[in-house]
């Protein structure tokens, strides 16, 4: 049953077309980009904010999937089906971990059937439910929320077994860290839960240590760069807790009040279930209150609940199941499920908590809308357009008349770089890179971006409001960044002075509703010559820092003829070179540095102790640990 309705809903929303509401363009060309650059999370993406390394600062379990499914595939699911393969698996994962994790608990399929149809259509203003982690297309999020269940049915065992070491979570925890780790906190919380059992406390302490640490060595590839690079990205903090008036909406009361209930039901597994919820929920709170009062926000509280609303739902679903316990007749369990199915239906009403079937003129696909905006008149056009690259005034283009931001929209235009060749600045979803940081507030400083880019969107770009952005900073900009055609909106236009009265830029033909902007000369950007290396010719005074036309970042090296030159970061976030003559051909060279390096290398060790222990453990999850004194 929960299958068919969950299969029903996908059917009406995703079908097999690509969905390209809000930021599902971005999402699919992150795996377009796995394809074409490889699987290093450091490797560099030219076509975004004059380059940038983008799974480094992103995490990249969710495109490794979709970009696998398409190699495994031998190619029978392009990459928009590959893509759309794993949003299906987003939409319904959580449903079915949830219910694999009740049904263990319960012992009764059909008495965890209430709690997973709660975990499959929850919304509530999360990041990771049907609305942010399938609509809006979050969906590495809502990946790694549907593996917490299967981190609780690994842990069961555990709970009961002092004398034990969970190793089989230990990958299921690399998982969800690479997949969002906006949920290792509620996943960490599980863990600690299990080490304050009565019994062996001091053997599950060094247990979960043991766990947390394999699993953390498991990330290193990603993580230990990613945290020696942090100064080159900038934290995305836009989002707020919700309001508290939304725990007195009807269907929200009702879960914590049936979570309260699974402190009645006996057993280990069931005593740390009860309390999970309150520990990942207090976990939030210190993120709020205490680590982003500090200015530490790279794990906002606002997406840090998510895993607290799941573990609460996991809660009431296991709630739900001990008040039914004493139904013998299956025909009336089943009949009680189904009331209390259509029960937390209707009190979801008030608030719309779950999203129970979608409006299909909500789920826009790809074919649709490119006709409608008439996007491929507009990349022919830029593939005609002067070299260089695009600015686009725009993060995206809004799918309805209206002046709210947050009217439906697509960052549609984040594909360009794909469909055209031509490589962007802005265009895309709210992107951390400090290039964005400078379109979108004026500066490349290391503060974080506390401002979504929709509510930019046709007011202001590089921290000023459109109508006072003059010819002069805007050519500036552009020189700067090397760009050579600005998009618009038709509704922009009488905004853009600073287009409209620049010597560098003129009117030139585009499809409706954009608008084209183009500089005559153009503007040269390096180009490929092999793999790791560009060449650009740069002119200048002797012993001058010229712009190399591409976002700084600690992996370039750069030489003429064999010989090293010195590199800096400009103010505007690009690599500058120091010229040894007038005119000089550059290479770039971009490799692997030592923390890249390091962090592969612990990452394969880790690999190998894993495989180990499965080997030494082929008919059993949890290995025994040696004796507790």
């Amino acid at each position: 049953m929960l299958l068919g309705y969950g299969v029903a809903f996908g059917a009406a929303a995703l079908g097999a077309s690509l969905l390209v509401y809000d930021d599902h363009p971005g999402q699919l060309y992150r795996v377009w980009h796995v394809l074409q650059n490889g699987v290093a999370p450091w490797a560099w993406n030219a076509g975004w904010w004059t380059g940038y390394p983008e799974l480094q600062f992103y995490p990249p379990g969710f495109a490794y999937l979709a970009a696998l499914l398409h190699v495994l595939s031998l190619g029978a699911l392009d990459v928009a089906g590959a893509y759309m393969a794993v949003v299906w698996v987003a939409w319904l994962a959580p449903g079915i971990t949830a219910y694999i994790a009740l049904a263990r608990l319960l012992g009764d399929g059909w008495r965890a059937l209430p709690g997973a149809f709660v975990a499959l259509t929850l919304s509530a203003e999360t990041t990771s439910g049907v609305e942010g982690g399938v609509h809006i297309g979050m969906v590495a999020a809502r990946l790694a929320w549907a593996l917490l269940p299967l981190l609780l049915v690994l842990l069961i065992r555990w709970f009961a077994a002092p004398d034990a070491t969970p190793w089989s979570a230990a990958p299921l925890l690399a998982a969800i860290a690479i997949t969002h780790p906006a949920h290792l906190p509620a996943a960490v919380a599980l863990v600690g839960l299990g080490t304050i059992a009565p019994r062996a406390r001091a053997c599950r302490l060094r247990a979960a240590l043991l766990v947390l640490a394999l699993g953390a060595a498991l990330t290193a590839f990603w993580t230990l760069p990613l945290l020696a690079r942090l100064g080159e990205t900038r934290a995305l903090a836009w989002g707020t807790l919700p309001p508290v008036s939304l725990f007195t909406r009807p269907l929200p009361l009702a879960l914590v009040l049936l979570a309260l209930v699974a402190f009645r039901m006996k057993g280990s597994d069931a005593r740390t279930l009860a309390w999970w919820p309150w520990a990942a929920a207090g976990l939030v709170l210190v993120d709020g209150a205490v680590f982003e009062r500090l200015g530490l926000r790279w794990l906002p509280a606002d997406r840090v609940i998510d895993g607290a609303w799941l573990a609460f739902v996991l809660a009431a679903g296991a709630g739900i199941g001990h008040l039914l316990r004493r139904l013998a007749c299956p025909a009336a369990v089943v009949s009680a499920v189904l009331v209390t199915v259509a029960a937390l239906a209707l009190l979801s009403l008030p608030g719309a908590t779950l999203t129970l079937w979608p409006t299909h003129a909500a789920w826009p696909s790809y074919g649709a809308t490119a006709r409608g905006l008439r996007l491929p008149e507009l990349w022919q056009a830029l593939k005609s357009a002067p070299p260089g690259r695009v600015l686009f005034v725009r993060s995206g283009v809004p799918l309805v008349y209206g002046t709210n931001w947050w009217r439906p929209h697509t960052h549609i235009t984040s594909l360009t770089p794909r469909e055209s060749g031509r490589e962007i600045v802005n265009g895309t979803f709210t992107h951390p890179s400090p290039v964005a940081a400078l379109v979108y507030r004026g500066d490349t400083g290391p503060a974080p971006i506390t401002r979504l880019v929709e509510r930019l969107d046709g007011e202001s770009l590089f921290g000023r409001p459109l109508e006072t952005l003059d010819a002069r900073a805007l050519d500036a900009h552009a020189t700067v960044l090397g760009v050579s055609a600005v998009v618009a909106l038709e509704d922009d236009r009488p905004r853009l002075r600073a287009l409209e009265e620049s010597a560098d830029f003129k009117r030139a033909p585009a499809p409706a509703p954009f608008v084209l902007y183009t500089r005559g000369a153009g503007v040269d950007l390096p180009a490929p010559i092999a793999p790791g290396t560009w060449r650009i010719t740069l002119t200048g005074d002797r012993d001058a820092w010229v712009s190399a036309r591409v976002a700084y970042y600690p992996l370039w090296r750069a030489e003429s003829a064999g010989a090293p030159l010195p590199v800096r970061r400009s103010p505007a976030g690009q690599l500058e070179v120091r010229l040894p003559a007038d005119r000089v051909v550059v290479d770039l060279r971009y490799g692997a540095g030592v923390p890249e390096l390091a962090g592969v290398a612990v990452s394969a060790a880790a690999l190998a102790v894993t495989v180990a222990i499965a080997a030494r453990s082929r008919r059993s999850r949890i290995i025994p640990a040696p004796p507790c004194g």
